[in-house]
């Protein structure tokens, strides 16, 4: 009996034993599985919007509602049409201008009528710098008193490179964003940009654009642009989306492999507004005798000036030492003699692998012209951060790297995904200006069924540009625009200050409005100049500069006040139609 009865004992030890074993392999099981949906979940594959955008909107549009009735725009709670402001890209120009802009529509009670904002490139730069403040739309003055007040010393931008540049996807990126950051927008932000999907609906929901840059150059036009929110960033015509937190994770066939820190404020300021990062770019800076076609070595000969050009002229934005200011002069001045004498006679005589050393040759003293500069400054701040900056700055030229990040459809297994994108563990993030410098491809179709699109345009070159672009881009990818008359064509030289392409059915109206136009400019001589005095990369601009493009942008809203309301005022009854059908 004692012998059965310690059989038995030991029998239900044992059972108990095995049920706690299997509990615990049920349970791991499960975890494993929860983790295996979590991390397909984290990329999200659908043509609506996410969850967290979606209940974002439906706060926003209680203020939205609000402030239609404010201004007597009869609408109910289920009619709120869709608002949403398209920024332009154009450096410091469209920077400064969108802010004015919306310091305007703020005056005019009109700001919160928006539920979204869009930028590409330099707008990009300004949504940074107000969404900084959780409040900012109802604080318009303190964001306008900003842009004239002391930048960030060089030694703070010097520091927050010093701690990128230990990470495993520093490049140029990192160095355009926090001098652009610190010398033109006078901010260092350090958040996060997944950090306002916990805010409230105070502000319009923001949307940053961008390009990658591989298929921006060879790929399907699905896999070109690209948007980052604070809930999620991805593919905006693949219907590809990763939890922003997420953007630079590795992932593999879906999978999460490896979390990684989600870049800051600062450095995707760098990816958004790095035009400098295409070659195209180059184009404008070619020096009177280079008169022999530009191939592949001449290019990389420019765009290691060009970069560096820019660079010293951002960095003497965040100095006020007068010696230090009259240093970077010198080397600006070192690096133009350089490049700006005549060698057409000597180039006409090389052949192609001649001309291919010589370049490259050219290349490699450009560096070291700027490393002994460095070398003979005086011993001192400047100097250390000086020669911080020459060490990870120049290496990073003639490598020529911007926006590397890892690539969260890297062997995601779906037809609709172009191979380039499929087959590399790495994409190139660059400026969606490249392609159309404003944000309409965000704004087109119906996951966000936009009624109307409010669009200061501050871009460069040929007016109109950007329209004519996105009309092509919405008919290649099927979605609704509205109808454009090429005559507006013969008015590009010297605009009006505001024209309606108005939707019929289910395309959104546009309210097209350039910065410089009829009402400001007596002619198209004065536009041009106009242009040229704030060029793209002609930076940075005086405080002189800053207030007149402020005062401009404000002055074209307030003229078109009325014509802003009543196109408010159909987008109301757009929306009533298409609920109706």
């Amino acid at each position: 009996m004692q012998t059965h009865r310690g059989n038995t004992g030991f029998s239900g030890l044992g059972f108990c034993f095995w049920l706690m074993i299997s509990r615990v392999a049920l349970q791991a099981v499960d975890n494993m599985e929860g983790n295996m949906t979590a991390s397909e979940e984290t990329i999200h594959h659908s043509s609506s919007l996410c969850a967290g955008e979606q209940q974002y909107i439906d706060r926003r549009k209680e203020i939205v509602l609000q402030a239609l009735n404010n201004l007597q725009i009869n609408c109910s709670a289920d009619l709120v049409p869709h608002i949403a402001l398209a920024a332009s890209g154009g450096g410091q120009r469209a920077a400064v201008s969108l802010i004015g802009f919306l310091y305007q529509l703020e005056k005019e009670a009109m700001l919160d009528t928006l539920l979204y904002i869009g930028g590409v490139s330099g707008s990009t730069w300004s949504m940074a710098f107000l969404y900084n403040d959780p409040q900012w739309s109802s604080n318009m003055d303190e964001a306008v008193s900003k842009l004239s007040g002391p930048g960030v010393e060089l030694e703070h931008a010097v520091a927050w490179l010093a701690e990128q540049s230990k990470e495993e996807h520093f490049s140029l990126t990192d160095i355009w964003g926090v001098l652009t950051s610190a010398g033109i927008m006078k901010q260092l932000d350090k958040r996060h940009l997944s950090e306002e999907a916990s805010r409230n609906a105070t502000n319009p929901y923001p949307i940053y654009c961008a390009l990658e840059k591989y298929c921006f150059s060879h790929g399907p036009l699905q896999g070109k642009w690209f948007e980052v929110s604070p809930h999620e960033a991805g593919f905006t015509e693949l219907n590809l989306f990763v939890e922003t937190s997420l953007l630079g994770s590795k992932f593999h066939n879906r999978e999460l492999i490896e979390k990684k820190p989600e870049m800051d404020m600062i450095r995707l300021q760098g990816v958004l507004g790095c035009a400098l990062a295409h070659e195209e770019v180059i184009r404008d800076v070619i020096p009177p005798w280079l008169n022999v076609p530009i191939d592949d070595v001449s290019m990389e000969y420019l765009r290691v000036y060009n970069v560096l050009r820019n660079l010293i002229t951002l960095t003497s934005s965040t100095i006020q030492d007068p010696t230090a200011l009259s240093e970077l002069e010198k080397l600006q001045k070192i690096l133009h003699d350089e490049v700006h004498h005549n060698e057409s006679v000597l180039l006409e005589s090389l052949d192609p692998e001649e001309r291919k050393n010589l370049f490259q040759q050219r290349s490699l003293g450009l560096v070291r012209a700027v490393e002994i500069w460095g070398q003979s400054l005086e011993d001192g701040a400047f100097k250390t951060s000086v020669s911080f900056l020459t060490k990870q700055v120049l290496p990073l030229i003639l490598k020529w790297e911007w926006g590397t990040t890892s690539n969260f459809l890297y062997q995601f297994q779906n037809d609709s995904v172009p191979d380039c994108l499929q087959t590399e563990e790495e994409f190139h993030l660059i400026d969606a200006g490249l392609l159309i410098n404003m944000a309409y491809p965000s704004f087109l179709g119906e996951k966000r069924d936009i009624d109307l699109i409010i669009a200061p345009e501050s871009s460069a070159g040929t007016m109109f540009e950007t329209l004519i672009l996105a009309r092509n881009y919405a008919a290649e990818v099927n979605k609704p625009f509205p109808q454009i008359d090429d005559k507006i064509l013969e008015e590009s030289n010297w605009p009006k200050d505001c024209y309606v392409f108005e939707g019929k059915e289910k395309e959104a109206t546009i309210i097209y409005m350039p910065l410089f136009n009829q009402q400001n400019c007596k002619d198209a001589e004065e536009v041009r100049e106009r242009m040229k005095e704030f060029a793209t990369f002609r930076l940075p601009f005086s405080e002189e500069k800053i207030n007149f493009l402020l005062e401009t942008a404000k002055t074209n809203m307030k003229n078109n006040r009325e014509i802003v309301l009543r196109e408010m005022r159909k987008a109301v009854l757009r929306r009533m139609r298409k609920m109706s059908g």
